[in-house]
């Protein structure tokens, strides 16, 4: 196996760990600023799959990162469920009618609108260099739920966390609709040419205990088991954003392949509690990558040590920040790579 990334996914341990970012394709760089540019607004860009392509491939021909992700977003599912979708600038995205005010059954799906984006990865799969892994992804059914039931995005994500509690049975309609369509999209992802799915569930701390066994331990659990029929030697990525101490449950429960872990967790402690031979990804926070300098090498070195037998793959906690300078980005890779 020639990609050093895909290998570690399937449990092989590497002297030096693989390494790409979340949202390593994005605003910090200039190339991304100058074609975004000339395309007009965000989703735009995600739809066409000329520039979402290149867009992708762009951290690769800069950095030789391990990984290359899909240079997409999580609302394309909602998008493709019925909503209207779109981006207001500044504020981020919207969708409408909010499912808070009005009902699943009034949304008419249109699954070609995903057509574009699987074109993109077959551009891509077509390009990269042989021994970069590429990753397709999602949003978890409770983040995307969040999303369409309020319209927006919020800090607390109290009003589908109310919705869950007031009508049970309509959330879980839409969990149910939200699965359904995830599997269906990531299989073709992999069908088009993605080596690994990462699964983003980027709120999933803002839940109860039983609710998170409820609305991210279950349908990812689904969603695993769905993909894996259709695609069994495929790896998957869960990234539980904020879970903590239900990492282990969600592990273990979701049978996923690979954990995320946020950079609130100890990777010490994460090491100590998760499956032995599960790989791991990880967990620089995103402001010590921005910051540079000690406080960059000494938060890097404190992850490369805290797995000494576990299979590793160098990342951040979370998306990297558009501020963030190249030369932080360069030093860290020369760091990580020795």
């Amino acid at each position: 196996m020639t990609k050093p990334l895909l290998k570690t996914l399937k449990g092989h341990r590497q002297v030096v760990p693989p390494l790409w970012l979340m949202r390593q394709a994005g605003r910090y760089l200039p190339e991304y600023r100058e074609l975004r540019a000339t395309k007009g607004g965000f989703l735009e860009l995600c739809y066409d799959p000329e520039s979402a392509a290149e867009v992708t491939l762009q951290p690769i021909r800069r950095f030789g990162f391990d990984g290359s992700i899909l240079f997409s977003d999580i609302l394309v599912i909602p998008h493709a469920l019925g909503q209207r979708l779109w981006f207001e600038e500044g504020e981020g995205p919207r969708l409408a009618p909010t499912l808070v005010d009005s009902t699943l059954e009034a949304l008419e799906a249109v699954p070609e609108r995903l057509n574009p984006i699987y074109e993109t990865v077959r551009k891509v799969a077509a390009d990269l260099p042989k021994e970069t892994t590429f990753l397709g992804f999602a949003g978890s059914p409770w983040t995307i739920a969040t999303y369409m039931v309020a319209g927006q995005g919020s800090k607390d994500q109290a009003v589908a966390r109310s919705m869950a509690y007031r009508d049970e049975p309509a959330f879980d309609a839409l969990i149910k609709a939200i699965t359904s369509m995830t599997i269906d999209y990531l299989c073709q992802q992999i069908e088009a040419g993605v080596d690994a799915v990462q699964l983003f569930d980027s709120w999933a701390g803002s839940l109860s205990p039983t609710q998170f066994e409820r609305w991210v331990i279950a349908p990812n659990a689904a969603i695993v088991a769905g993909v894996k029929a259709r695609h069994p030697e495929t790896p998957i990525i869960g990234f539980p954003k904020g879970a903590g101490g239900k990492i282990a449950a969600y592990a273990r429960e979701t049978r996923v392949d690979a954990i995320g872990l946020d950079e609130t967790v100890d990777p010490a402690w994460a090491d100590s509690i998760l499956p032995p031979e599960m790989p791991v990804q990880g967990n620089l926070d995103p402001l010590a990558l921005l910051a540079g300098g000690e406080a960059l090498r000494s938060a890097v070195s404190r992850i490369l040590t805290a797995f000494p037998e576990r299979p590793h793959i160098f990342n951040l906690g979370h998306g990297i920040l558009p501020p963030t300078p190249i030369t932080h980005v360069e030093s860290l890779i020369a760091q990580v790579r020795g």
